[in-house]
Parts: C-alpha cells; sequence; structure tokens
C-alpha cells in the first residue's frame, strides 16, 4: 500500500532527442548560413524575391488527405487545430508556395518568381543521412511556360551551387524532358500509366545494373543473385531497343545528344514537343554562358518523371569526398528540380505552368565538408580573457567590450576553474587567443596575449613536447592600447 502523500520526485527524463531531428552546434549552423548568403545573393541577382511562408500548412493543401477521423496521412507531422481541422508540418516548400500562389494570384506580379529556404518536416522512418527535419532551399517560376524559364532556372542552379563553393567542374546539373519517354513508350504500344512507371524504374537502376539488367526489366522480368525474380515492364523486342537507343543518346555536348534523341525518337508527336523544348533550354543556356561541362543533356534521367510534367533536372556531384575516416563517401545526386505545370491547378481547376529547382542544404554542407571545403571557412571561437581575480573582473569586461566595439568576438571566462582549466576552455572553444590580465599587468598598463592558433599549428609539428614549452609559441605582452591591432593581427595573420 502507498501513503498518499508520496510524490514520484525521483523521475528523471532520458536525455535524448528524437530519432530524425539533429542537434546542430556552431559548426553546421556557420556552413548553412554560408550557403544560403551565397545562393541568396545569385537568386536575387537573377531577379527573384524572397518568400517566407508558415511551418503549418492545411493538410489537404499539402496533398495529404484524411483517410479516416483519426489521423492524417502517412508522411507528415499533423495536428487539429480549434475548428477540428488538419494541419500538417510543410513536408517540402512547393506545395506551400502553390497554395500561396492560388490565394493572390490576382494580385502577384506574372509570372511570380520567388525563392525561399527553411526547415522541412517528414513524417518517414530516419536512418543514416535521412532526417525528419532539414533545410531545404527552392527556387520557382510561377506562370511561365516557356522553355527558357526552364533554363533559367538551371543556369541559377550551376550559378548558386558554385557560389555555395562548388568550383566548376566539381557538380553538373543532368537535364532530360519527361515528354520523350512518354513519347516513345507511346509510340511503342506501353501506353498505360502502370507500363510507363515500370519502365522508369527500370531505367533508373542503369547505373547499377548495366545495359543487360535494365533489358531483361523492360521486357519479361529478371532473376537476380540471390533467385528473386522482378517482374519486367513487359516490352517487347524494338520497343525494349527503343528505349535503350534513347537512355543512351547522350553524348556529353548538348547539341550532339539533341541530335541524337531526334534520331531515335522520330514520329512521335509528344517527344517531338519535349526534343523542341529541350532544344530551346539549350539556346537559352549557350546564351547565359552555361557549358556542357555545367549542365547537358543526359536521357537517363528518369528520378522524378511521375510528378514532373516536362523539363526535369538533377544535379550531381562529382568532387571525391572522404569522411572523417578518410574513407570514400558518395553523395550522388545533391539536388533536383524540373517543371510541374498542375501543382497550382489542384486549388484553381486551372493548369498553370511552374518550374523550379530544390535541394537540401545540410546535404550540400555535408558533401562540401566531406570534400575538403568547410562552407563558412575554418570553426574559430571567441577571444578568450582569462580571470584570475574578482576583483579585476571590471577590467576583465572592460577588454571584452574594447574587442566587442572592434567586431571581434570576445568573452571573459565566467566559470571557477583555476588558470590551467581555463586555457583547455580556451582551446576547446577553438579560440584564436588567450587575453591574460593579472594584477601586474593591470598596474604596468599592459596585456599578456597567447596566440592559441599559432600554438596548435606548432604543437601539431613537434616531436619534443620539452622543446615546444621552452619556445612558448606566440606569446608576447605588449602595452594595452596595442590590444586590438596585435589581436586583428592574430586573426587575419
Amino acid at each position: 500500500m502507498t501513503d498518499s502523500t508520496d510524490t514520484p520526485t525521483d523521475f528523471r527524463p532520458e536525455a535524448r532527442a528524437p530519432r530524425g531531428f539533429a542537434d546542430k552546434r556552431a559548426r553546421d549552423l556557420r556552413a548553412e548560413r554560408a550557403i544560403l548568403e551565397a545562393v541568396s545573393a545569385v537568386y536575387e541577382r537573377y531577379g527573384f524575391e524572397a518568400l517566407d511562408t508558415g511551418a503549418f500548412e492545411y493538410a489537404d493543401a499539402l496533398g495529404k488527405f484524411l483517410p479516416d477521423s483519426d489521423r492524417p496521412n502517412e508522411g507528415v507531422f499533423a495536428l487539429q487545430d480549434d475548428d477540428d481541422q488538419w494541419m500538417a508540418l510543410r513536408y517540402d516548400l512547393t506545395a506551400p508556395l502553390a497554395r500561396f500562389a492560388a490565394q493572390n494570384w490576382e494580385t502577384l506580379p506574372k509570372p511570380f518568381r520567388r525563392y525561399a529556404f527553411g526547415p522541412v518536416w517528414r513524417n518517414e522512418k530516419p536512418g543514416p543521412g535521412r532526417f525528419r527535419q532539414f533545410i531545404q532551399c527552392d527556387a520557382d517560376t510561377v506562370g511561365s511556360a516557356r522553355p527558357e524559364a526552364d533554363a533559367e532556372i538551371i543556369a541559377m542552379a550551376v550559378e548558386g551551387l558554385e557560389a555555395a563553393g562548388l568550383p566548376r567542374g566539381a557538380a553538373v546539373l543532368k537535364i532530360n524532358n519527361r515528354k520523350l519517354l512518354n513519347g516513345l513508350l507511346t509510340a511503342a504500344g506501353a501506353d498505360s500509366a502502370g507500363q510507363k512507371l515500370a519502365v522508369l524504374r527500370a531505367v533508373d537502376k542503369l547505373d547499377r545494373l548495366g545495359v543487360d539488367g535494365v533489358r531483361l526489366l523492360l521486357g519479361e522480368g529478371r532473376l537476380d543473385e540471390s533467385g528473386d525474380f522482378t517482374k519486367g515492364a513487359g516490352l517487347k523486342g524494338k520497343a525494349v531497343d527503343s528505349v535503350l537507343d534513347f537512355v543512351q543518346a547522350g553524348a556529353g555536348g548538348r547539341a550532339a545528344t539533341l541530335d541524337n534523341i531526334a534520331k531515335v525518337i522520330g514520329g512521335s508527336a509528344e517527344g517531338d514537343e519535349g526534343l523542341l523544348e529541350l532544344s530551346r533550354i539549350d539556346a537559352a543556356l549557350t546564351s547565359l554562358g552555361i557549358a556542357d561541362d555545367q549542365a547537358f543533356i543526359d536521357p537517363s534521367i528518369v528520378r522524378g518523371l511521375e510528378y514532373y510534367t516536362g523539363a526535369v533536372f538533377e544535379a550531381e556531384l562529382l568532387l571525391s569526398t572522404t569522411d572523417e575516416k578518410g574513407n570514400k563517401v558518395s553523395f550522388g545526386s545533391i539536388g533536383g528540380g524540373g517543371r510541374y505545370d498542375d501543382l497550382v491547378a489542384r486549388f484553381t481547376g486551372n493548369v498553370t505552368p511552374a518550374t523550379g529547382f530544390s535541394f537540401g542544404v545540410s546535404r550540400l554542407a555535408a558533401a562540401l565538408r566531406a570534400a575538403g571545403r568547410e562552407p563558412g571557412g575554418a570553426a574559430r571561437g571567441p577571444v578568450v580573457v582569462i580571470a584570475f581575480d574578482d576583483a579585476h573582473m571590471p577590467e576583465y569586461f572592460s577588454v571584452v567590450g574594447e574587442l566587442r566595439a572592434a567586431g571581434i568576438p570576445a568573452e571573459v571566462y565566467l566559470g571557477t576553474s583555476g588558470m590551467r582549466p581555463q586555457m583547455k576552455y580556451a582551446d576547446r572553444r577553438l579560440s584564436p587567443a588567450a587575453i591574460m590580465l593579472g594584477g601586474d599587468e593591470i598596474a604596468a598598463g599592459t596585456v599578456t596575449i597567447k596566440d592559441l592558433d599559432l600554438g596548435r599549428e606548432l604543437a601539431s609539428g613537434v616531436a619534443d613536447n620539452a622543446a615546444w614549452k621552452a619556445e612558448r609559441p606566440g606569446q608576447q605582452t605588449i602595452p594595452r592600447g596595442e590590444l586590438v591591432a596585435a589581436v586583428r593581427k592574430i586573426i587575419g595573420g
């Protein structure tokens, strides 16, 4: 029997982050901020305006409908508001744009060109590199059916990724058009949606299975090494050959690829339409100065063709990347987009042309770091003023005030530890310098500065620790009036 006066005072919640929700420290936040600032500058130079929509949208606006009375569809985090309407955290930035455009169409400039960045949430099973919350960055044009609008999005994506830290040759935009393969398959007699989807899935495995493996999946099916059988798309001989000829039509240069595609899809009205659109995209990209090594046509790109209505493009990382242990890491696709002319129509009933590009900011930051191109520069903490004596606290704060006024991040150590732990603290913060101001320095009007950056550099290359200690690298005592100049030299040096 429990005493009614007992209270559960011993409960301790477990300190754990929900799966798929990452904690980010300064290094990660600095990297993301650097990428967003660089990319935003490019997008604004192209004439795109910034737009921020709310974190929540009504579930039906996101395309997530209620299968029963208790919960919204899987894939989103949802709740009911005080009107008993289901709201969900946005799972991308495109669906909110479609809602915004439909809601404000009469007052918007047309075409409407916007870019946006911010967190999105997906109620999906998390895994390595797969999060439930992450930062996306999008740019879209709504209201233009011109292929040149697609070309400008592609050019902007190329310049944006380069500005973010990927030098020319480190990434490439691959371009395709849904209408090409649609027209080809219709001409071959594959007119059901299920069969077309099976073809897309087969082509998507080209890199992994090769031509012979895809040929089997386009036909009757394929038996893998484990003995499992995958049913094929059911195309017959000539149709299979046409699809394989199409996906292998890439010739590096855009003009040569277009010539190859024309030889394969001849006779298809939809295919010819897609070919004309790609030709106009190519011409616009050439005028914008986007070379073949920055963006090329690749008929084997099929991801997203279910969703997109015309042009589709995918950004692929070409840089060699390794993890912190030196192991090779493959990032592959780091962004994508295309034309989606049906999305706004969900709200208005009227087809509204739109095209856009999206990339994951955290994924790009991780890729840049793995390639040795730390976004935002090397990690660096504030200058730390060592606290020797409580009586001198006003003087310590006078020093940090002076440094902060000069634009230099600085802090007074506010723990209770002695000098040695304070120096360890400064080193752990990756501080460029530590300021020592004892009674003798205060009386003499001087200050002692220890160059921690130099100390770390020397320490890493000195085998004899005793010799390193004897040298006391980077420590100097200077007049107080020279403090800011001396610290600036360390930071800039």
